[in-house]
């Protein structure tokens, strides 16, 4: 008994021990990868806004919310837009609300109106007072979804919020809440029912004490959208919102079941009211009573058409006759809402308008390509090429040099955009569209770079051919199911359904629907590899919408594979998993399949994505989300045994931060990453622990990851692609290195070519900054410190140092950091030739050449420790000159610099002898006395002048000058470095040629001079000694 009592204490202390070291875990902190950044790619081409708004007095002044990527503004009438939510929130944003009375004053409702398949909640309110350059949250953290806020226009403190509360699940969080104190405490004012919230809600602009909303009972499951329940209605309030009134059985509005319906008061007169309702006698009713009475006056398709996507109005500002109605095109009626003409906006899809107080011509639209502005009520907009807000489901990438990443945006084209170029920005010339459409998964063929295979919603499955422009549709079964339910169908294709090439047969391209399909014929033929591998009840299988309006695009399609990968470490196995919570796992490439579906996970999960463990045989990860049942919480689960035992990984993660994907690291063991609703996560323990990794990556959804060449890349829903160029300093932390106070990482290999430099824009992506990037470590610098990297060839050759206290006669740059991780980038450049203050050339480089291919040394020091590291700049393998070319270049350049040189030091040694002849003549009073020395000093002047003279054209004094004075020897010479280094070729003959005569005249003129300094300067120094002045020193 004593000796089970033992094993039982020794079980106990084991277990506790266990825990313990769990609790004690300590993360790897961040000041050791801190400077690793993201960068943002682009494409700057707008995804989604339902919410906009501008300011009366400002012209150029406009807002913009968008899905997935916060606030925006502009200040130039939508030229450029710059974000002012980043640091303080981020997400998707459903309404901007700015006070009449003071323009500091902001309100932001968080979560979007578009409540379509890939919609985001929000965190409830944000409020500014500052014109959004510092923001704060005030309240409704719960609410989910904010369609509308508004201001009471005389006082700011007063607010209300339209909230339309969670999608997916009942809840009392709902209706209209009004705060009196600027936010700070919040009361319910209006409530339909648990299912029922606010989805408009206008101000009456004549009297504020009279408000209109609009409540709509809509429901989102994993496989349907329900528009229309009892708790849809139209209120009024005629007491500053303290109550309401249910006007929906006013005199002539429609009888049964409403769906969603929006509602405008003209600014005019306010007696007259608009709403557009969804419902079997739907359309545009008008009030000209203040909503006693109404009556139908359209009900044209084309403005209430997939109404639960639309359905907004707004009433003209100046014209009581002009009313605006929102769909896939925008349409406006002159006769007070009886006839509308349709206009197109540079983009369609539109969810929100905003039309000046003060001038009705001035208005800014959002819709499915962000916010356009216009100045003429719509007859030119500006445009959304300038907004880095896409929003991207899957991601991939090529093997093309530099690689592309392929990625669908939605609501537009999918996209191939090279990852980085030798230009400044990556800009819309590096970036065009590729197979499949705004939903797709992509795969590029692994045997030719510009064969890409892309699919869509309906099935659609499409190959293109880069190189010939050609398109090809490939579907595996083309039945086209457009307004049916998933039950009328042989296969179900999820419209995200995966595409992807077996890693180990690269002629063999898989596609899924509710079953695993292959083609080894690039989709001539497709093969059937797998029995239904998901639940397949019939009851998630049906028409979706209703009960008032069906919608069927395949968004709701349910019982399909959502994730599927082969290993490329076992052929032959290949998982899958699906939306409907099942994951299935084959060894023998599809003969048979066993179900491998967690047993603790709950049911009905969305297995989002599979990630096959790099490092253990039969090891995979997957990733699943049920927040489209109204659970936010994070799902990750890892099997090292083919799926016989799961355990969950999240620990650490948010408890509201679903996940979408993970990705393990193919260079070290237990490195994650994962991509979540608000951002990222890392692990450096297999999953068991997570932390941040969240940089300077905005608060955004992230889609999918990839890994390509120790880079990662993200895939945002509503900012665009991300990409972080450097992750081997995370290969290279080790318990260790955790340790110290000083660090140099081991450089990844660089390529020889330029880059951005770090440069941003607000119209075009971040371009990678070129060079090597060396990172390194300094737990804390003292002002006493002297930290310094010196760079150096294969020879141990001093190539250029930087230092925090550079020596300015070895030449020596300027180093800058921070306490921390550090990361400086050297741009492979060697010296150039020395410079003169104010030279003016004319196309001309005094620049040394860039590095060649090949093996090199940094070094870095903290006073007298010192750590080195190898690394080698490969070449640039598009270029087609060959290293004996860029050998040839580089001593081509390095010889033009050394004369350049030799130039601009005898050029200084000049500018010196005149300055001090000036000094002599200045401090001479008797110039009778003195006049054979200072004719001789004259004389001197006059002589290196014209020697000078002859070397560099001295009259240029601004830029353009050289066109009118023409330009000298030195300009010649620097002009031929200019032309040498475009490219990396070697000189030409005729190069070569005019450098030997151009040099040739420079060094007979250069020969005069030294003789000038050698003998008559000294000449000079001797009769000034004589005479007691002693001024002229030479180095």
């Amino acid at each position: 008994m004593k000796k089970y009592f033992f094993m039982g204490v020794c079980l106990f202390l084991l277990a506790n021990l266990k825990v313990n070291a769990q609790k004690n875990y300590t993360k790897v902190s961040e000041e050791y990868f801190s400077a690793l950044k993201w960068r943002n790619i682009g494409p700057f081409r707008g995804g989604r806004s339902a919410a906009v708004t501008g300011i009366p007095n400002k012209p150029n002044l406009f807002y913009m919310g968008s899905t997935g990527g916060g606030v925006w503004k502009t200040t130039d009438a939508g030229n450029t837009w710059q974000n002012i939510s980043d640091g303080f929130f981020g997400g998707s944003v459903g309404a901007i609300a700015v006070s009449e009375s003071d323009n500091n004053v902001m309100y932001v409702g968080m979560g979007e109106k578009t409540v379509r398949g890939n919609v985001s909640s929000g965190d409830g309110v944000w409020k500014s007072e500052n014109a959004g350059k510092t923001w704060r949250h005030v309240g409704l953290k719960t609410s989910r979804h904010i369609p509308r806020m508004k201001i009471h226009p005389k006082n700011s403190d007063i607010v209300f919020a339209g909230v339309m509360g969670d999608l997916y699940k009942p809840t009392q969080e709902r209706g209209v809440y009004k705060s009196s104190d600027g936010g700070e405490n919040w009361k319910r004012v209006l409530f339909s029912d648990e299912n029922s919230g606010v989805v408009d809600l206008i101000i009456d602009p004549n009297n504020p004490r009279i408000l209109f909303a609009t409540t709509w009972d809509v429901r989102r499951t994993p496989y349907s959208l329900s528009s229309g329940g009892k708790g849809s209605a139209l209120w009024k309030s005629t007491d500053e919102g303290e109550t309401w009134t249910n006007i929906s059985s006013n005199k002539g509005l429609p009888k049964g079941i409403w769906g969603i319906s929006g509602v405008t008061v003209s600014p005019v007169n306010s007696d007259i009211v608009y709403t557009l309702i969804e419902n079997e006698k739907g359309g545009i009713y008008k009030s000209t009573d203040a909503g006693k009475t109404w009556k139908l006056i359209n009900s044209e398709r084309k403005l209430r058409q997939r109404a639960w996507y639309y359905t907004r109005l707004y009433a003209d500002t100046q014209d009581e006759d002009i009313l605006y109605v929102l769909n896939v095109r925008y349409h406006k009626s002159t006769d007070g809402g009886k006839s509308y003409k349709t206009y197109n906006a540079p983009h369609g899809d539109h969810h929100d308008l905003w039309i000046s107080p003060k001038d009705n011509q001035r208005m800014i639209i959002g819709d499915d390509g962000g916010a356009q502005v216009s100045f003429d009520a719509g007859e030119n907009w500006s445009t959304y090429m300038n907004q880095p807000t896409s929003q991207f489901y899957r991601v991939t990438t090529d093997n093309h040099f530099p690689y592309r990443i392929l990625a669908a945006q939605q609501d537009n084209s999918t996209v191939r955009i090279s990852h980085r170029t030798s230009g400044r920005f990556i800009t819309e010339s590096d970036w065009e569209s590729t197979a499949g459409g705004e939903s797709a998964h992509i795969a590029v063929d692994p045997l030719n770079d510009e064969i890409v295979f892309g699919g869509s919603y309906g099935g659609l499955l499409t190959r293109k051919n880069h190189k010939t422009g050609e398109t090809r549709a490939v579907n595996v079964w083309p039945d086209d199911p457009m307004g049916h339910g998933a039950e009328d169908f042989k296969y179900r294709f999820q419209w995200n359904f995966p595409i992807f090439f077996s890693p180990n047969n690269k002629k063999r391209l898989y596609a899924a629907s509710n079953h695993l399909h292959v083609t080894e014929n690039e989709g001539q033929s497709w093969e059937l590899i797998s029995p239904d591998l998901t639940r397949n009840d019939p009851k998630t299988l049906v028409s979706s919408g209703g009960p008032i309006t069906q919608d069927n695009t395949g968004v709701e399609y349910y019982g399909t594979i959502f994730a599927a990968t082969e290993s490329l470490f076992e052929p032959g196995l290949i998982w899958t998993g699906s939306d409907d919570g099942l994951v299935h796992i084959s060894k023998n490439n599809g003969t048979t399949w066993d179900n491998v579906t967690p047993k603790k996970m709950p049911e009905w999960m969305m297995i989002n994505s599979i990630e096959v463990d790099p490092f253990t045989k039969g090891g995979a990860y997957i990733v699943g989300t049920k927040y489209k049942s109204g659970d936010y919480k994070p799902y990750i689960y890892k099997t090292e045994n083919y799926g016989k035992k799961w355990t969950q990984i999240t620990n650490g993660i948010g408890n509201e931060d679903f996940t979408r994907v993970l990705r393990a690291d193919p260079k070290r063991k237990g490195l994650l990453y994962a991509g979540t609703e608000r951002g990222m996560y890392i692990s450096f323990n297999d999953g068991k622990n997570w932390q941040s990794f969240k940089q300077n990556l905005p608060i955004v959804p992230i889609t999918d990851l990839t890994i390509k060449d120790d880079n990662l890349i993200a895939a945002t829903q509503g900012r665009s692609l991300w990409i972080i160029d450097d992750l081997t300093p995370l290969h290279q932390l080790t318990s260790s290195s955790l340790n110290e106070d000083m660090l140099l990482y081991k450089p990844k290999n660089a390529y020889n070519m330029s880059g951005g430099g770090g440069k941003t824009s607000r119209t075009s992506g971040t371009n990678h900054s070129g060079g090597v990037a060396i990172n390194y470590f300094i737990k804390k610098k003292e002002e006493k410190d002297v930290v310094s990297l010196s760079i150096y060839d294969n020879n141990d050759n001093l190539i250029k140092k930087y230092s925090t206290k550079p020596d300015e006669i070895n030449k020596e740059e300027t180093l800058k950091l921070e306490d921390g991780n550090n990361i400086f980038y050297w741009d492979m450049m060697y010296s150039g030739a020395e410079k003169v203050e104010g030279m003016i050339l004319w196309w001309a480089s005094l620049n040394g050449p860039m590095a060649l291919p090949g093996n090199y040394k940094v070094e870095l020091a903290v006073n007298e420790k010192k750590m080195n590291q190898n690394f080698t700049i490969l070449r640039n393998p598009t270029s087609e000159a060959t290293e004996k070319d860029m050998k040839a270049q580089f001593d081509f350049i390095n010889e033009i610099n050394k004369k350049m040189t030799e130039i601009h030091v005898s050029l200084k040694k000049v500018k010196k002898v005149r300055s001090q002849v000036n000094t002599l003549k200045k401090s001479i009073k008797d110039k009778k006395k003195y006049s054979e020395l200072l004719n001789f000093a004259d004389t001197l002047v006059k002589d290196i002048t014209e020697i000078e003279e002859t070397l560099y054209q001295t009259k240029s004094k601004s830029g353009q000058d050289p066109l009118n004075y023409p330009i000298r020897l030195n300009n010649k010479l620097a002009h031929l470095n200019s032309l040498t280094r475009i490219g990396n070729y070697a000189p030409t003959q005729q190069a070569i040629d005019f450098k030997n005569a151009i040099t040739k005249d420079i060094d007979s003129e250069l020969i005069k001079l030294n003789v000038l300094f050698k003998n008559r300067v000294k000449v000079l120094n001797q009769k000034v000694k004589e005479s007691d002045i002693d001024l002229i020193q030479l180095d």
